[in-house]
């Protein structure tokens, strides 16, 4: 957590931003000018635009000063990838919960916007995993399928958390269970049904076959983290087995 004044000055260019006095794209004042209109020293001033840098707010140029950020949500949420690789244990099912909220909305949307470019997409991601032959293929090409039906959808708020969420490492722990259960014709069936509705334009085959999809997967970690002998039920972490 930043010192109570550091907090203060990145409250203030925070709010300089909101209001439109510095709008995306923006070059902020020089740095002793910047301090004079937060009241601020120059060591906190430096302290808060670094803090907004980290945060994709704030872009340094070196010799040419420091920019607000395009503001685009594909940079902003950024960080909730790694804020997923951090989250252990009962989260893990918390953000299945997040995928059943959004990934029916996404392929509904896209069900009714997808042009033939991205159906395009879709169905090459989808051709690719059907002949992935190693883990890695299928990790990459099942991601991309996900995220091509993502960005279909033509919300890229909901795109860029959906990517978030949706962590290459972790969905590699789950193709693994799927490989071991025998369960990858099932899985790329699941990936089949949603191409067929966003195909044929069909909305609401294209969210139940997005929830059907999602509620799979956590069926199968709620089974594996049940069925390891000497777990308690919540020894497990679910995050090892939650993106698929």
């Amino acid at each position: 957590m930043a010192a109570p004044l550091t907090e203060m000055a990145i409250d203030k260019i925070r709010s300089m931003i909101t209001s439109g006095d510095l709008p995306p794209g923006a070059r902020l004042p020089p740095e002793q000018e910047l301090a004079s209109q937060l009241g601020s020293s120059r060591n906190t001033t430096r302290e808060a635009v670094r803090a907004l840098v980290t945060a994709r707010v704030l872009d340094v140029r070196r010799g040419d000063g420091t920019y607000v950020t395009s503001l685009r949500p594909e940079l902003l949420l950024e960080g909730i990838g790694f804020a997923v690789e951090l989250m252990h244990g009962e989260n893990g099912l918390e953000l299945i919960e997040v995928r059943k909220a959004l990934e029916p909305a996404a392929a509904e949307l896209a069900a009714q916007r997808i042009d033939e470019a991205g159906l395009a997409r879709v169905e090459r991601h989808l051709m690719l995993m059907r002949e992935s032959a190693e883990i890695e293929e299928l990790v990459t090409h099942d991601a991309d399928f996900h995220i091509a039906v993502a960005e279909a959808a033509g919300n890229s708020t909901m795109a860029s958390m959906l990517r978030g969420i949706s962590s290459r490492t972790i969905r590699a722990q789950v193709w693994h269970g799927i490989l071991d259960e025998g369960a990858t014709q099932r899985t790329i069936a699941e990936h089949e049904t949603i191409y067929d509705a966003l195909v044929s334009g069909d909305i609401a085959l294209a969210r139940a076959a997005a929830l059907v999809h999602v509620s799979t997967t956590e069926s199968f970690v709620r089974r594996l983290r049940d069925s390891l002998p000497g777990t308690t039920g919540t020894d497990i972490d679910p995050m090892s087995v939650i993106v698929d």
